[in-house]
């Protein structure tokens, strides 16, 4: 078959049909993962590791997670039984030879996986699709050892792959657009939920989800809070399933700090991308979180230990706020106040959006400012919605008068929420992170990345996010994330803060063409 007929064959196919054999080489937790996966969808699947008798381990440890779903009542006894008889290890490469689409879990290492699909271009017919779960690598890169690229293509499953519902469809450089086309039916077809995306470091999700470690790390080691109550806000007022410190135990500190590494070196070590030495300092000393039993908390049998957040003791309201500015996007935090019998009286909008307390002080939203900068000032921190959040961050600087502080803690709580005291540092934590997730998002939209579309559905269902970046945007206005970023990136030229160009162009082209500029 002539490369033009394979191309028109893949094309013609779209999903992998059901009943059609699939393979999957590397039988780690990805690969049986994605094994299982593709059995229950009702393929014959080859199971192949180089490692001898690997394969055969892990088809009965599949099998056993086929057990675990009957018992669970997902799969009935026959299913199971008909998906097992399904599953074939296999002793060598040859034996992929029937397989329509070859789905590559094995080490990350770029000229393995080179090797591997070069020798597999020899055994399979031209119109098998070929594919690689990297979550790091080129895409691009590892097709270029190839005759015939464009049947190449990276389908990034998530782990778990048979409980998470996300697949990232990546085209590389040479990727055909049949070949996008049929992974993606394919992956809809298994159940998942596809998202389109152009051969980019880290793809949608580990791309656009650097800031979200990198942000809370930085707070922790610039000494504004600890671990605890950075999570603790994160969770309980940023909507954010985990916290930054917990996550990356989890997924283990020595594969995050990777995938961050690998990030920043293929943005030619973009200050927007740069590791944390903190995390390099966990990985040194092998405290790589669960797995290991100690990361940035301790774990046992019987789960995790870490410290309580910081809770602010109890204080008095104000007996009254004067209301200077709009407050927008924070406006519904004046309806909660005037519900707690608090008085609010209102004035012109003078040169910001601040709240001012009887003290005299003033209590005002993060905007990447510090409190060094005014006198007796409070800054309160992003929430995701203030009626639901359950912990507000609070920041003072030096000048900030015992009373004002006291104050602004008794409001909150006068609103149900406990009160995290953190250090006076631009943008505290949950407005700098969520900033910074937005402006990449429109950056990797205006760089032809992904539609909005795919982005926020990606961010929601990769990572559990509580709006996609794009949503989050819509929601706190055009010009919000860029304003904090500017002012985040005058306390902090190294380049870490420099907004987008394409932020910048959704924050005010709008407006320049109204002003007729």
């Amino acid at each position: 078959m002539t490369d033009t007929e394979a191309r028109a064959s893949l094309a013609a196919r779209g999903a992998v049909e059901r009943g059609s054999t699939v393979a999957v080489v590397g039988t780690g937790t990805m690969g049986q993962g994605i094994a299982q996966v593709a059995l229950v969808a009702g393929h014959p699947v080859r199971l192949y590791d180089a490692a001898p008798g690997r394969a055969a381990q892990a088809a009965e440890s599949i099998a056993g997670r086929l057990d675990r779903l009957v018992a669970k009542g997902r799969l009935t006894q026959d299913e199971r039984d008909a998906a097992a008889a399904r599953l074939h290890p296999a002793v060598s490469l040859d034996e992929l030879a029937d397989a329509v689409l070859v789905i590559e879990a094995i080490v990350e290492r770029l000229t393995v996986k080179q090797e591997l699909f070069a020798a597999l271009e020899d055994i399979v017919d031209d119109d098998c699709l070929l594919a690689t779960n990297t979550s790091s690598l080129s895409v691009t890169a590892i097709a270029g050892a190839l005759r015939s690229p464009g049947r190449f293509v990276g389908m990034h499953f998530f782990n778990p792959a048979p409980l998470l519902p996300l697949v990232e469809v990546v085209s590389g450089f040479a990727t055909d657009i049949a070949s996008a086309t049929r992974a993606y039916e394919t992956a809809r077809g298994w159940g998942k939920t596809p998202v389109a995306c152009a051969d980019t470091p880290g793809f949608i999700v580990n791309r656009i989800a650097r800031p979200f470690y990198a942000e809370a790390f930085a707070v922790h080691e610039e000494q504004a809070a600890d671990s605890a109550t950075i999570d603790a806000v994160l969770r309980e007022s940023g909507g954010f399933r985990m916290g930054a410190f917990e996550l990356t135990d989890l997924i283990g500190q020595d594969v995050n700090e990777a995938v961050t590494h690998s990030v920043w070196e293929a943005f030619f070590q973009d200050p927007r991308f740069r590791p944390s030495l903190s995390q390099r300092r966990l990985v040194e000393a092998g405290m790589l979180g669960r797995k290991s039993g100690r990361g940035w908390y301790t774990y046992d049998d019987e789960g995790g230990h870490r410290p309580e957040p910081n809770t602010a003791e109890p204080a008095e309201p104000p007996a009254y706020l004067v209301v200077e500015g709009d407050l927008f996007p924070f406006g519904e935090l004046l309806g909660m106040i005037r519900e707690a019998g608090i008085s609010l009286r209102e004035e012109g909008d003078d040169n910001g959006s601040r709240l001012q307390l009887p003290t005299g002080g003033q209590l005002a939203p993060a905007d990447g400012q510090t409190s060094v900068e005014f006198r007796d000032v409070v800054y309160f921190d992003l929430a995701f919605d203030y009626r639901k959040a359950t912990r507000v961050a609070l920041a003072a600087g030096p000048d900030t008068s015992p009373e004002t502080l006291s104050q602004s803690i008794g409001l909150f709580q006068a609103l149900g929420k406990k009160v995290s005291v953190i250090g006076d540092v631009p943008g505290m934590i949950v407005a700098r992170t969520v900033a910074r997730i937005i402006d990449l998002a429109h950056e990797a939209v205006a760089k032809g990345v992904a539609t909005e579309e795919d982005i926020d559905t990606a961010m929601r269902l990769g990572v559990n996010y509580p709006l996609g970046p794009v949503e989050w945007s819509r929601k706190l206005g055009k010009n919000w994330a860029y304003s904090i970023l500017e002012e985040l990136h005058e306390r902090d030229p190294s380049g870490r803060y420099a907004p987008s160009l394409a932020l910048y162009r959704h924050s005010y082209a709008d407006d320049k063409r109204e002003a007729g500029q």
